[in-house]
């Protein structure tokens, strides 16, 4: 299963690579983004399993990102893990209504991410 890692931070996407490799994610199934125009691309020439991504991002930032891959049917279904520094209860409610499978507020530790992504890995 591919995952998509769409980040503005290198050391963000970096980190969560490495995080899924302990969990045992091919090295060769992750691909990354560094904004939602780029990842709007790979999504288009891949067959992506899970994407983790971030909400702040420039051109075109994450919430932005997943309602357009929410209305394309190839991609309507499949697990979306929003990694942010948006903490307030409305943006939490925004994410979800527009399609995120599920929500984790930075910092996180490695344990919580795997806790909230493992499900999705299989």
């Amino acid at each position: 299963m591919k995952v998509l890692i769409i980040d503005d931070s290198s050391t963000m996407r970096r980190i969560h690579r490495n995080i899924l490799l302990e969990a045992g994610c091919k090295d060769e199934d992750i691909i990354d983004a560094e904004d939602g125009e780029k990842a709007l691309q790979l999504a288009n020439s891949n067959n992506i399993g899970l994407f983790i991504v971030d909400w702040n991002m420039p051109h075109l930032n994450g919430l932005q990102f997943v309602k357009i891959i929410r209305s394309m049917e190839k991609y309507s279904l499949t697990p979306v893990v929003m990694i942010t520094s948006e903490a307030a209860k409305y943006n939490v409610m925004e994410a979800i209504t527009s399609g995120v499978t599920n929500y984790i507020v930075k910092p996180v530790k490695a344990e919580i991410f795997l806790e909230k992504i493992s499900k999705y890995l299989t």
